[in-house]
């Protein structure tokens, strides 16, 4: 098995170059373009030679461009109890960051669909965590109520799919996409915490 370039010799250097190239990536993305690897090379100031050996086509340079966040939660430091309120705070960041990496998601979503076999998972479903974490409250008020399954109902109706068929399909501007997202959040934990108490 072949060892990767970036792990022989200068590896601080390469790490620089190679975070260069993927911060040319990102920025381009965020510029409405999905940049080739040439592309890239020339924002970031570097060698097409060199910036092939880091990334040997555009797929794994935008898998690289998807945006990192390491964030475990997206409450506040000393969160409210209410689950309600703690939804509104986490949907409020989310969409927030889904608007900020618009350009990246995009273009994330686009490569997850191509039909490639072994293509690189490029979501990791952090969003369904940040949502779970909002909704904690209710493991005690409503021990009964499928927490991870109400999560993944509401991350099916938010997040940059969403936005995209709001936007692009239904017509409507970002801040009414994400206040629509917003309240379909809401609708749905009222919609669980109804049903559960029936």
């Amino acid at each position: 098995m072949s060892v990767p370039y970036e792990l022989i010799g200068r590896r601080e250097q390469k790490a620089r170059t190679r975070a260069a190239l993927v911060d040319a990536a990102r920025r381009l993305l965020g510029q409405g373009t999905e940049p080739t690897v040439e592309e890239a090379a020339a924002a970031a100031g570097v060698s097409r030679t060199t910036a092939y050996r880091y990334f040997a086509n555009q797929r794994a340079l935008l898998a690289a461009a998807h945006p990192e966040i390491e964030q475990t939660s997206l409450l506040p430091d000393d969160p409210p109890d209410d689950p309600a309120t703690r939804l509104a705070l986490v949907m409020q960041a989310f969409t927030q960051l889904t608007l900020d990496w618009e350009q990246q998601l995009r273009s994330s979503l686009r490569l997850s669909l191509e039909p490639e076999a072994g293509r690189p998972t490029l979501r990791g479903g952090r969003a369904i965590g940040w949502i779970e974490d909002a909704l904690a409250p209710l493991a005690h008020t409503h021990p009964g109520l499928d927490i991870r399954r109400l999560a993944v109902a509401i991350r099916s109706a938010t997040g940059i799919e969403t936005l995209i068929w709001l936007t692009d399909i239904a017509g409507l501007t970002r801040q009414q996409a994400t206040e629509i997202m917003r309240q379909t959040a809401q609708a749905l934990l009222t919609a669980a915490l109804v049903q559960h108490r029936s």
